[in-house]
């Protein structure tokens, strides 16, 4: 009997973090942070960028709107405890360069204490990372 009465309970808890990880999400920065691989910041540069992720994409427009990064996403793990403050979504994708070339990121939004964080770690530049502290943070309707 107390396992069916959890039942609810564990489900109720988790549908609001779940409902989070469906949702298609518009981030707005004012500065990158480009680290080296052991995470040290190398140089920060002040520039509004925009980041767009959706079921199957990523789209990062840093800086200047004439330039844009498309990704196509292979896999995404979500685990947010509360929406858009304090969790977790990890993102692999793959994004095609000018020349044609791809390469493979690793994404981590992270929300810790209220703030987010978005990290992208490309397998093809292992010396560096790029870091960027969200501004806002919502979902694109």
């Amino acid at each position: 009997m107390k396992k069916l009465l959890l039942l609810p309970l564990l489900l109720g808890s988790l549908l609001p973090a779940y409902a989070q990880c469906d949702k298609d999400l518009a981030l707005a920065v004012s500065n990158t942070e480009y680290l080296s691989a052991t995470g040290a910041v190398e140089r920060t540069v002040d520039e509004k960028s925009t980041i767009e992720i959706n079921k199957t994409d990523v789209v990062i427009r840093p800086g200047n709107e004439d330039r844009k990064m498309n990704g196509k996403i292979q896999s995404n793990t979500c685990t947010w405890s509360v929406p858009y403050k304090e969790g977790k979504s990890v993102i692999k994708a793959r994004f095609d360069d000018p020349s044609g070339n791809q390469q493979n990121a690793i994404i981590t939004l992270e929300g810790k204490d209220g703030k987010i964080t978005f990290l992208m770690e490309v397998a093809e530049m292992p010396d560096r990372k790029i870091r960027v502290n969200v501004d806002k943070f919502e979902e694109k309707k």
